[in-house]
């Protein structure tokens, strides 16, 4: 009877202490869990950048052929400001609209330009203003051929430009249909009358008018980035050299001859006037032209390298598909704007932790978000400069979590991608 009491108790030990035993070892296994589950893992994340990004790249006009390359993300369009108004007051967009409609079905944005004066063509200013009787036109040859030049000493020809940037600006700032705005005055809009009659105040706007449109379009315009030319560091034509606070408005810089910018000379003075950093908050970038295939050649063999020096995001290449193929105008525009590469994806199960950069020339004008399973993170990436690199935090994670770059800037059918090479756990 003892011996059997005690063999029952014993084995009543032995239970107890494999209870405990299994508690103990639960609880570790718990806690084990729990403190996997609280570190950072390394995420495997394999990407590729293969086409060009939205808001860079090689334009093509928007009513040519060429604008339906899936190697470009913008086309470019001329416009007049007649297109829009003719009557007093009156405003008919339609115009501008068939234009965007036109580019984003193609799954492209647009860069606009409203001109003043061309060659061989009557001015751009609505018919109500040349019906004023004490509104006068001239009319001179331009390029050898018979062109209209605006009554700029007229105040109501002023109060119009102003209002019209004004109203533009309340109906298009926010649309993701337009990238940028090219703007200015003269010839195409490119700040010069080179060919014609430049008077100051009679064809050419007086300075003082000019200060005054270009701190207006500062204002109205909160987020398209515009441009001017770099025509427009002439002490003789524009107000910049006098009035030096007005370099600091935030406008990029375009330049329709931009291959002659790579030697000393005018346009590299231009680009220079306005500081060759000015990228790092507005765009820069203009158009070549390709007359034949030696010109093609030479800017094809220092077009990457130039791209950077200048910090371009687009340039307008109409002509260059004549001498080169689709694959390489692609190639071209990669060279251009942003790039972001992701250096670092670590996750636990509700945060993620991302470390990206720029491995691109400039950087981008609109807010763009590294997202986490459709959560973003709270800081942007705009102004992210060219070798530059962002740690960023996302409240969102998981086992398999997926990584997007969201921009509300974009047309349907447009994604920002990224390069990645990461091998994970």
């Amino acid at each position: 009877m003892y011996a059997g009491k005690s063999q029952l108790q014993a084995r009543h030990l032995t239970s107890a202490f494999a209870c405990v035993l299994a508690g103990w070892l639960v609880m570790d296994i718990r806690q084990a869990n729990a403190a996997d589950e609280s570190e950072f893992r390394p995420i495997r994340l394999q990407s590729r950048i293969t086409d060009v990004q939205p808001m860079t790249g090689i334009v093509m006009w928007q009513d040519s052929r060429n604008s339906r390359s899936d190697s470009i993300q913008l086309e470019y369009s001329y416009m007049r400001y007649s297109d829009v108004v003719q009557e007093k007051g009156v405003y008919d967009w339609t115009a501008i609209e068939r234009v965007l409609e036109s580019v984003a079905a193609r799954k492209h944005q647009a860069i606009l330009r409203f001109w003043d004066t061309y060659p061989g063509k009557p001015t751009g200013v609505p018919d109500y203003l040349k019906n004023l009787p004490d509104y006068q036109e001239v009319n001179a040859p331009s390029e050898n051929r018979d062109t209209g030049f605006p009554d700029w000493s007229h105040p109501e020809l002023q109060r119009f430009i102003l209002e019209f940037y004004q109203n533009f600006a309340a109906r298009y700032d926010q649309d993701p249909r337009l990238a940028f705005l090219e703007t200015g005055f003269g010839l195409w809009a490119e700040y010069h009358i080179y060919s014609g009659p430049e008077e100051l105040g009679k064809t050419f706007p007086s300075k003082e008018f000019q200060a005054t449109f270009l701190q207006h379009l500062d204002v109205v315009l909160v987020q398209t980035p515009w441009m001017i030319s770099q025509d427009a560091h002439s002490r003789q034509r524009a107000p910049f050299a006098s009035q030096r606070k007005l370099i600091d408005l935030h406008f990029g810089v375009f330049d329709d001859s931009f291959h002659l910018a790579w030697e000393p000379g005018y346009n590299l003075e231009g680009w220079t006037f306005f500081v060759l950093k000015r990228y790092r908050k507005s765009p820069a970038g203009g158009e070549i032209l390709f007359p034949n295939q030696k010109q093609e050649k030479y800017v094809a063999e220092n077009w990457a390298t130039e791209a950077r020096n200048f910090g371009i995001t687009f340039i307008i290449g109409e002509q260059w598909p004549q001498w080169t193929t689709d694959e390489r105008i692609q190639q071209h525009g990669l060279a251009c704007g942003y790039k972001f590469k992701i250096l670092a994806f670590d996750s636990r199960p509700h945060e993620s932790r991302i470390t990206i950069t720029n491995t691109g020339v400039a950087p981008i004008y609109y807010d763009a978000f590294v997202a986490v399973n459709g959560v973003r993170a709270d800081e942007s990436l705009k102004f992210l400069q060219p070798g530059e690199t962002r740690q960023l935090a996302v409240p969102s994670g998981g086992q398999a979590p997926q990584l997007t770059i969201e921009c509300d800037r974009l047309v349907a059918g447009q994604r920002i991608s990224f390069d990645a090479l990461l091998e994970g756990e």
